[in-house]
């Protein structure tokens, strides 16, 4: 099984359609632009002058608590996680839910640790059968479903949340990824409620999923999945939830979460401001990592928290602000205490060459910067008659576009140097990914993309500018996009680099969760994204290349059967050798064919206020409030 990925907004524009003209619109552009920055440097002169004067002094007195606050910018669509797929939502999940195991905070290169099973799995049959112990004890957080009693986390709770995923009432974005794992019996079972038209039977057993006693799970496979026990570590997705919860809020589940985890949802203004507490029913567990001997932060780290009870938190504040620079202000006013992924527009006030800029270190504020494991992409949606298919003349059409775009310029002035550009889907640190990998996905090259679209056909009929399709009708492309800073300057890039090839561009803004709805629908043509990992597999983003993901992880909808069997050939063997080479043969075909353009790999700069102890950004998971520190404010 590949790692999960999970959506993320790259940033694009909201609610109108913006259409293409030249000159008139370029001074228009221009003019924007100008009036932008005004405002910007008024508001930061504001911030610099009123925010940094007393940064960091609490907005309100807190007393003993500890208290993390941050903010999202992007709002969440849910807490289900059967039923969500964001990185937002995810991240709240995490904390609310437990998988069976979890990733080690501080060990680099990540390690497995047990969670919520005793002990590691005991892998039998060619990696088809996982049997884990379920650690006695764990307790559900308190809910009125559970009608005053305690709830004990036991084995049917961990087959019950897996089956969620294939009952067709759920409609999880997710069951694409469970399916691949092959859980005998599951898809059957599925099958039998869509052609039955009856409720998904829960009571019914299969081999796949099984609860051996009250504290032991087996999963038996299909198919060999050697690294199958990386799935079991997803507690955002795949963490244990209580059918008595799910059957006494029915509809309203994604409002209602209970789980395991180490916090319990308090309060959800949606879309605005989010507050997780202590969870009063978690169990005794001791702050434990394992960093590398060599790694000075890791250990000086550990050896601060190690041994306390988590959650060292008692609660966590999140905010939705959307827009870079009130975000920023935020932090620089000591509203927030993580500036978590500094705005690409003031990085070089933040961390000039990579280093705190002194006016912040005299504050206490840390910053750190690193490369992360995620891409930057747009997607092509391949059911679409202007832009999609397999046709010679519609992969040219694709190919053509990527050619257009500037790379080197978006990386320089709208992400300010913190990226690099993507050679192929796989992302750094991950098993697969080559830094020496060179592909057309990262050349500019306008002439070619011009005489290539002359080529197939795509040529300017009528004298007015613009390209046509080979059968005349007019070639327009529609890109989806969020209306926040960093989207618009993205989408005057697409507008310049369209603009020097002859390509009519408009640009339809919409809010993120109203564009990850439309592009499940297959209703967008094209839409920027980005996608995280979520385990140290490359495999995980060569999944949104997968036939059976069409729609779900796989937004471009593309399908090509050679690629669908590499796929799952790479799922069933062990890394080594045929696995590399199946990773080449696979990223060869993802750029030949074209149905993303893929952007470049992110740097991420975070920023920690004084009093933040133990945060380090995760490799691909999730899962960490429980497991910093904020010490309390006067």
């Amino acid at each position: 099984m590949s790692s999960a990925t999970a959506a993320r907004p790259t940033g694009t524009s909201g609610g109108t359609w913006w259409t293409s003209s030249r000159g008139p619109r370029r001074n228009a552009l221009e003019a924007l632009r100008v009036k932008r920055r005004q405002t910007l440097a008024l508001g930061l002169s504001a911030g610099l002058a009123t925010g940094l004067g007393a940064a960091f002094a609490p907005a309100a007195a807190q007393g003993t608590a500890r208290v993390l606050r941050y903010a999202f910018q992007v709002a969440e669509t849910g807490f289900d996680p059967a039923q969500i797929s964001d990185t937002y939502s995810r991240t709240v999940t995490a904390h609310l839910f437990e998988a069976l195991y979890a990733f080690d905070h501080l060990a680099r290169p990540a390690k497995l640790v047990p969670l919520t099973a005793e002990d590691h799995p005991l892998v039998e049959n060619d990696y088809r059968r996982w049997t884990v112990k379920i650690r006695p004890g764990i307790y559900f957080a308190d809910d009125p479903a559970f009608k005053g009693q305690k709830r004990e986390l036991v084995a049917a709770d961990v087959v019950y949340s897996f089956k969620r995923f294939a009952d067709p009432a759920v409609k999880s974005p997710f069951w694409a990824s469970i399916e691949d794992l092959k859980f005998l019996g599951l898809a059957a079972l599925r099958q039998q409620a869509l052609k039955s038209k009856q409720p998904f039977s829960y009571d019914t057993p299969i081999e796949g999923l099984r609860a051996l006693d009250r504290y032991t799970v087996q999963f038996n496979l299909e198919e060999p999945r050697p690294r199958f026990q990386d799935t079991l570590a997803v507690s955002d997705l795949y963490g244990s939830v209580a059918r008595e919860v799910v059957e006494f809020y029915k509809d309203k589940i994604a409002e209602h979460p209970v789980g395991t985890g180490p916090f319990r949802l308090a309060s959800w203004r949606r879309s605005s401001r989010i507050v997780l507490a202590r969870n009063p029913n978690y169990r005794e567990r001791l702050w434990d990592a394992q960093p590398a001997p060599d790694d000075a932060e890791g250990q000086a780290i550990a050896a601060k928290l190690r041994g306390r009870r988590v959650p060292l938190l008692d609660r966590v504040e999140i905010s939705i602000i959307e827009e870079s620079q009130p975000r920023w202000l935020s932090f620089l006013n000591g509203e927030a205490d993580l500036l978590d992924r500094v705005p690409a527009e003031f990085i070089d006030m933040a961390m000039p060459g990579g280093v705190i800029a002194p006016n912040l270190a005299k504050r206490g504020v840390r910053g750190r910067r690193v490369l992360t494991s995620d891409i930057v992409m747009t997607f092509y949606n391949m059911d679409d008659p202007v832009i999609g298919g397999l046709a010679p003349e519609k992969v040219a059409l694709r190919r053509a576009l990527n050619l257009a775009v500037d790379l080197d310029r978006e990386i320089r002035l709208v992400r300010r140097g913190m990226a690099i550009p993507a050679q192929s889907p796989v992302m750094p640190h991950l098993s697969g990914y080559d830094p020496a990998f060179k592909s057309e996905n990262s050349d500019y090259d306008p002439a070619r993309a011009r005489a290539l679209l002359d080529l197939y056909g795509y040529v300017d009929r009528d004298g007015d500018g613009w390209r046509e399709l080979p059968d005349g009708r007019p070639l327009v492309l529609q890109y989806a996009t969020q209306p926040d800073q960093q989207n618009r300057q993205l989408n005057e890039l697409w507008q310049r680099n369209m603009d020097a090839i002859g390509v009519r561009i408009e640009f339809k803004i919409a809010k993120w969760p109203e564009n990850l709805k439309a592009a499940r629908a297959g209703k967008l043509q094209m839409w920027g994204v980005a996608s995280a990992a979520t385990g140290g597999d490359g495999m995980g983003m060569l999944t949104r290349y997968y036939g059976p993901q069409a729609g779900l992880q796989n937004l471009a909808r593309f399908r090509l059967p050679a690629f669908d069997a590499i796929h799952e050939r790479m799922a069933q063997i062990p890394d080594g050798p045929e696995r590399l080479a199946l990773f080449d043969r696979a990223k060869r075909l993802a750029v030949a064919y074209a149905p993303y353009k893929l952007h470049c790999h992110r740097y991420q700069a975070d920023l920690m206020a004084p009093g933040l102890v133990g945060y380090r950004r995760p490799a691909f998971w999730n899962t960490w409030w429980h497991l910093v520190d904020m010490e309390p404010r006067a």
